[in-house]
């Protein structure tokens, strides 16, 4: 049963990193946040597929917070996938007039939670929403994405705090550790040192996955706790894609119509046998 999940997962992230491709294209000159979008795909094809969000108004569902909120081609592809967004709402992306920004805007009916693009809010907000519904004695979770890089902010600390002060055993944070953000490596911009001592210290559980593993991410996702949890999955920056992975200008790219036939080759070739 859990191994034709998985390849049903695999087959998902397939679709969600060649329309997430498509997607980039369309953007012409503009250009998209093609690296930590493609770092995030098994992320969040596994993420969806534990969390209850169908029925996006109800009080009782999960709620997915995307802090780090550049990673939209993998955002919107998921809730593609999920059926909460369709080919004619992604054809629209980053568009005059469109709903599907670079950066998404909170709007329940399409299940997006949370405005987001100034990194370090969305922490802050989902430990408040996990309080609020703490307070209610909902037995729902949330979930929050993290990016390194974003971990550079004084404000993910502070909500830290909050999450040890207030007792909250409903928050999974995930962080997308892929090494890189907008001016360079993590290690060069701002040494992090082991991101996994950190969150110990603040008393929360942590394990570290390999993010682009569907299995993984699924086994730590269902493992039961009475604890709020961080889940570090390690991840190459714009996995998968030759000529951008682990390169800081795979940030925010311009792919050209070659490049986006090489990228489209080099995501077949990864699934190849699959």
């Amino acid at each position: 049963m859990i191994e034709n999940k998985i390849i049903s997962l695999e087959k998902d992230c397939y679709d969600m990193k060649l329309k997430a491709l498509e997607m980039a294209l369309s953007t012409g000159g503009n250009g998209s946040h093609i690296g930590g979008a493609f770092s995030a795909m098994e992320i969040f094809a596994a993420l969806y597929s534990v969390a209850y969000v169908d029925d996006t108004f109800d009080e009782k569902r999960d709620r997915i917070i995307i802090s780090k909120a550049h990673c939209v081609l993998a955002y919107y592809t998921a809730l593609w996938k999920k059926g909460l967004l369709c080919e004619k709402d992604l054809s629209t992306f980053d568009k005059n007039g469109t709903s599907f920004h670079g950066h998404p805007h909170r709007n329940l009916t399409y299940g997006i939670e949370f405005s987001g693009g100034s990194l370090g809010l969305g922490l802050s907000y989902a430990v408040g929403v996990a309080l609020a519904m703490q307070k209610k004695h909902q037995s729902n979770k949330v979930y929050v994405l993290l990016g390194d890089g974003e971990c550079d902010e004084g404000i993910v600390w502070e909500s830290l705090m909050s999450i040890a002060n207030f007792k909250l055993n409903n928050l999974i944070i995930i962080v997308d550790r892929n090494g890189y953000q907008l001016d360079g490596s993590t290690k060069e911009i701002m040494n992090q040192y082991s991101l996994e001592e950190k969150f110990k210290s603040f008393g929360l559980e942590v394990e570290v996955v390999n993010g682009h593993s569907i299995e993984e991410l699924l086994c730590v996702l269902n493992k039961p706790s009475d604890v709020s949890r961080v889940i570090v999955a390690d991840t190459v920056k714009a996995n998968g894609i030759s000529f951008l992975m682990n390169n800081k200008m795979a940030h925010h790219c311009v792919l050209s119509l070659k490049k986006y036939k090489k990228a489209v080759e080099d995501i077949k070739a990864m699934y190849d046998g699959k």
